[in-house]
């Protein structure tokens, strides 16, 4: 699946609603930014992951539900939530 910025941020938030059990339209967007990540896990490998020493150039997605912040990467092929509850997961 390819991803854009929009179904970017779209999949972010369809994934922080069922894993907080809250309405889609508690989730906000706090802001989104385009960078270059260091590699091609975003800057946020899961645990025992290796990835590709390459730059990805993608979004810093930054969402909130109930006032507190959620932080996902994604680039055109990959999404990923960065420390939530201690550790990174790759959504897609």
């Amino acid at each position: 699946m390819r991803l854009s910025e929009e179904t970017a941020v779209q999949k972010a938030k369809e994934d922080l609603s069922k894993r907080l059990g809250v309405s889609l339209s508690d989730v906000r967007t706090v802001s989104v930014a385009k960078t270059d990540f260091p590699d091609m896990s975003l800057g946020a490998a899961a645990s025992g992951e290796i990835s590709a020493q390459m730059i990805a150039t993608g979004w810093i997605i930054r969402l909130a539900v109930a006032g507190k912040g959620y932080e996902y990467r994604a680039d055109k092929s990959h999404l990923r939530l960065v420390g939530f509850d201690g550790r990174n997961y790759v959504i897609s």
